[in-house]
């Protein structure tokens, strides 16, 4: 079980239980998702994480099905590699017959239940087939039990509220029960349970079916579960139905996609793994195709989240950039509110629809308490441009991008001294608003805290890759003084950056300058950021690679976030010590731009086989950070991680990038390949549909005794394939 509480007046991921024990299956569709067991079964355990979840609330806290009143055994579970899909096989065990049967004990494996689920428009669908196996007549029972505890997704994560709306009785419809709840926030949220045919007993909490089969005789059932708000009307279309709806809304999405694919069959799993991860995350949603961060705990709109997995996916689905663009532009901040960290020209942090958001008990209704997700934003838009040629999304969104830098320089520079810091502006708010947001993840070399207000050290390589690329922006659009001036600006922070933050005690950029300009010096991941920015110089950056690389920072699966020996060091911890795949992702990336493929090789090497080890290939948000052993078959799972993540997911593509030194520049129509490499075991890499404008490209890498070729399988005439090798 897990919950959030307030500790040191930070948010924090509290368990009590490990959610890699509980192995747990998950479906997700637009703003509803559900978390099951293996069995299928919504458990009623408390403060579990388990339950259907729809904008925020949980809308059913159990569902479970028994046979004869015993749980069946399990035989397989599996979520189908397109993620739309539950299949769960099972059977029953040794047991007595219906109470009502005159006939015998019931055998083990007599009867198998095919059991699937998928989610649809707020809805889950459910089909349970019973088959008879067995060489006489049986009489079962199938009971389901339910119920909803209408919780905010911050209750079941542990807050605890003064007080909540009013449960109201549940009513029995025909073949449906309805299970309702008036919200503080003046809210009716409704969860309608249904079943077809007509159970032969139906409750408010439970529906029962008196099922006899003849020998090699099966019945099915079906039932919905859906989750309205207010006055919603209830439009169910039938399993059936239902089921071919999603079934080609995902085969549209996969034959419109650029698609990845490899020699390996380990590294196609991860890459297949992740591109239904990314799909989940990203369809559906009411803001539009903006990947949702993860679930359980972070599947909304997250500004920070949603930019970098949009930059990891660039080459590949450039749109969902756009997506993440027009969002951000929309929701950007217009004026100045201490509650929300908000200030004219900030990027959203993160937005929350449910209950206790819009009662103010969490203050993270709109929030815009990081400090990355600004100089970001413009960092996507130039990336974005690059890669599409789309000026028209550029001249649109302009205004935004202008704002965003005048936060930069005005609200993000608190002191004047050339360096974006934070510092949250009441005691409600991320005491942290760096990508590492926990509450003891900037500090000295000596353990003590940094106090703020704070100037990390990526992000001022954010500010510089942001206003390079807002300067190529500006002069697009024919404001070259402007883009003169944005550039002088670059010139001058690379400087102060370089000075400020190198720190040759550690052989690295200092994670932070706290609030007395004293560098925090300690070796942390944060310094790859710097080479993915460009803001380092060549002779740091081949030190920061030499460090990132070393055994106090790699541990065999990836580069710890805080390296060993350091004073806060913890391999279980959230950001101090453990293995993010997306900052991996982001530090290949940076060694990458600076020459360092083969360095590369190692972080995609680590991270393909960490992926091997993992339930479904699904790299979670994070794991710990323990030296890799021989005698170990994977890396240790963190407890509480997130699981599908967004940018988890999107780690690969980037890392594919990084290897390829591949780049795209759809206006000048160029595709660029600088010293590619593979990854180990993969002795070829295969890219299809891969757009440049109206145009597509098909390409394959493939090793060749101590080199890669780049074979072109189709282009338009006028795209110049660059190759640049040894």
């Amino acid at each position: 079980m897990t919950d959030i509480v307030r500790v040191a007046d930070e948010y924090y991921v509290r368990a009590s239980s490990a959610l890699a024990d509980d192995r747990t299956r998950v479906l997700k569709s637009g703003d509803t998702f559900l978390i099951a067991n293996r069995y299928g079964d919504i458990e009623h355990l408390g403060a579990s994480q388990f339950g259907l979840f729809h904008a925020e609330s949980r809308h059913l806290s159990r569902f479970s099905m028994r046979l004869n009143r015993l749980q069946p055994l399990l035989l397989s579970s599996v979520v189908r590699e397109d993620n739309v899909f539950l299949a769960i096989d099972l059977t029953n065990l040794d047991s007595p017959q219906s109470a009502t049967s005159s006939i015998g004990d019931l055998s083990r494996g007599t009867v198998h239940l095919f059991r699937s689920q998928f989610l649809l428009n707020g809805c889950r669908h459910e089909h349970v087939r019973v088959r008879n196996y067995g060489l006489e007549s049986v009489r079962l029972v199938l009971s389901f039990q339910f119920d909803a505890d209408f919780a905010d997704i911050f209750e079941v994560r542990g807050s605890k509220r003064q007080r909540r709306g009013k449960r109201l009785s549940p009513r029995v419809e025909g073949n449906a029960v309805v299970l309702a709840y008036e919200g503080l926030d003046g809210l009716l949220r409704r969860t309608r349970v249904e079943f077809s045919p007509p159970p032969t007993a139906l409750a408010a909490d439970e529906a029962s079916y008196s099922i006899a089969l003849a020998p090699a005789e099966e019945t099915s059932i079906f039932g919905s579960v859906s989750c309205l708000r207010d006055n919603s009307d209830v439009h169910v279309a039938s399993y059936e139905s239902a089921f071919l709806t999603a079934e080609s809304e995902i085969k549209r999405a996969e034959e419109s996609a650029c698609c990845v694919g490899s020699s390996s069959e380990t590294f196609d799993k991860w890459l297949h793994r992740s591109s239904a991860d990314i799909r989940m995350l990203t369809l559906h949603n009411p803001e539009g195709p903006y990947p949702y961060a993860g679930v359980p705990w972070f599947s909304t709109v997250f500004g920070r989240d949603g930019i970098i997995t949009a930059l990891q996916c660039l080459w590949t689905q450039p749109r969902m950039a756009e997506s993440v663009l027009r969002y951000l532009a929309q929701t950007q901040a217009t004026e100045v509110n201490p509650e929300q960290d908000a200030e004219p020209g900030k990027i959203l942090h993160e937005m929350r629809r449910g209950e206790m958001a819009a009662t103010h008990e969490v203050p993270f209704g709109r929030y815009y308490g990081s400090i990355d997700s600004t100089p970001l934003f413009v960092m996507l838009a130039a990336e974005y441009y690059q890669r599409t040629a789309d000026a028209q999304l550029i001249r649109e969104i302009w205004p935004n991008i202008n704002r965003a830098l005048d936060w930069i320089d005005n609200f993000g520079d608190r002191d004047g001294d050339g360096f974006i810091e934070y510092q949250r502006q009441t005691e409600t708010g991320l005491a942290q608003q760096g990508w590492k947001d926990s509450q003891d993840s900037v500090f000295h070399r000596d353990g003590r805290l940094a106090d703020p207000p704070i100037a990390l050290c990526e992000v001022q390589g954010y500010v510089y890759a942001a206003k390079r690329g807002a300067a190529s922006l500006a002069r697009i659009l024919r404001e070259t003084e402007l883009g003169d001036k944005l550039d002088a600006s670059a010139d001058a922070l690379r400087v102060r950056f370089n000075e400020a933050f190198w720190c040759d005690e550690i052989d690295s950029y200092a994670i932070a300058l706290d609030g007395k300009k004293k560098q925090c010096r300690v070796r942390t991941s944060n310094a790859g950021h710097a080479l993915y920015c460009g803001i380092a110089t060549t002779h740091y950056a081949r030190r920061v690679d030499q460090t990132l690389l070393e055994s106090n920072s790699f541990c065999g699966w990836g580069v710890r976030t805080v390296s060993a020996g350091e004073a806060r060091y913890n391999p279980m911890s959230y950001h101090n010590g453990s293995v993010w795949p997306h900052d991996n992702s982001i530090i290949g990336m940076g060694l990458s731009r600076y020459g360092f493929r083969e360095e590369v090789t190692r972080i995609i090497d680590g991270l393909h086989e960490a992926s091997c080890h993992v339930e479904m290939n699904r790299l979670p948000e994070l794991f710990c950070g323990f030296h890799r052993r021989p005698e170990t078959t994977g890396p240790t799972l963190y407890p509480v991680a997130c699981s599908p993540q967004a940018w988890a997911a999107g780690s690969v593509y980037m890392l594919v990038q990084a290897c390829l030194g591949l780049t795209i520049d759809t206006a000048a129509k160029q595709i660029r390949f600088v010293n590619p490499v593979l990854p180990t075991g993969v002795g070829e890499l295969q890219v299809r549909r891969l757009c440049i404008g109206a145009d597509q490209v098909d390409f394959v890498a493939r090793r060749t005794e101590n080199r890669i070729q780049i074979e072109i399988q189709q282009k338009p005439d006028d795209l110049d394939i660059i190759f640049e090798g040894h």
